[in-house]
């Protein structure tokens, strides 16, 4: 005769615990005084929101007059100041190159002591921070009113910018060809040289031909203050109202800024890739 078998306990059931609503206190607070800076900005602009409507007439408008037929009388002369716009950024960017690769170069970690490192950065900060405009303005009270003045400009402006990819491409560098060099007993300035320069090299030449373009475009602006190139013409006919030759300015710039990033993109795919990668993409 068998027992009877005493019923198993099964566990209690546990209540499941949903977690807890994240707060949105925070998120929500900083929303509206972000809308609140900007309903206030908006409303300091006094911007006369009734004229609006009529602007993609007015805008069509000076879009005929420009471009319906443009004065070809001044094309010679606006490609000699083009050529000159591009001479300006072409010296700019050089001076900066020459500048900025040796300062950044000690403004990365493990190159330049500390102290060093945190004025070169502060410096490169302070430089961003001034617009190639405002540089330009003060230095047209040395150097007059010339096109070195804008190069000069360029320049200048062009080293914090540049300085600051110079110490992040050095510091981004693998480690192992900077420990292979001090391990065979070399100093900083041997790693920099063996170890450092020759793996950060591509990257620093595509950021000086990056620079280069960013000067064409800033050249023409430079102009407008003075320093001399097709931001000059542009700005005396459009003064004079003088909406036919605008046009064939404006054409002239937009054609030669695309050739010249045509032209600079090509280089740095041949310094970043190589003639190599270039061949195997044409052959696939």
């Amino acid at each position: 005769m068998t027992g009877l078998q005493t019923p198993v306990k099964l566990p209690a059931q546990t209540e499941l615990q949903t977690p807890t609503k994240p707060s949105r206190l925070w998120s929500t607070v900083f929303a509206i005084v972000v809308g609140a800076i900007v309903l206030v900005a908006g409303a300091g602009l006094k911007i006369s929101w009734s004229d609006l409507p009529a602007m993609p007439g007015q805008i069509w408008h000076y879009l005929r007059l420009m471009f319906e037929a443009p004065n070809l009388e001044k094309l010679p002369r606006a490609l000699f100041e083009t050529w000159r716009s591009i001479s300006m950024a072409w010296l700019g960017a050089i001076m900066c190159v020459a500048v900025s690769i040796p300062l950044g170069m000690l403004a990365a970690n493990g190159v330049g002591p500390w102290w060093l490192r945190t004025a070169l950065r502060g410096v490169f900060a302070v430089i961003r921070a001034v617009p190639e405009v405002i540089i330009a303005l003060i230095l047209l009270t040395v150097t007059g009113l010339t096109p070195f003045t804008g190069a000069l400009a360029l320049g200048i402006a062009g080293i914090g910018t540049q300085g600051k990819w110079v110490y992040e491409t050095i510091e981004s560098v693998q480690e192992g060809a900077s420990e292979a060099v001090r391990a065979a007993g070399g100093s900083t300035a041997e790693v920099t040289r063996w170890a450092l320069w020759p793996a950060a090299a591509p990257t620093l030449m595509s950021f000086a031909l990056y620079r280069f373009e960013i000067n064409i475009r800033t050249s023409a602006v430079l102009g407008l203050v003075g320093a001399g190139g097709i931001g000059s013409m542009l700005s005396n006919y459009t003064n004079f109202r003088q909406w036919d030759t605008v046009g064939m300015l404006l054409i002239v710039v937009v054609i030669a800024t695309m050739l010249m990033d045509a032209v600079s993109g090509a280089i740095r795919r041949r310094i970043m890739e190589g003639a190599r990668a270039r061949d195997v993409a044409r052959s696939s």
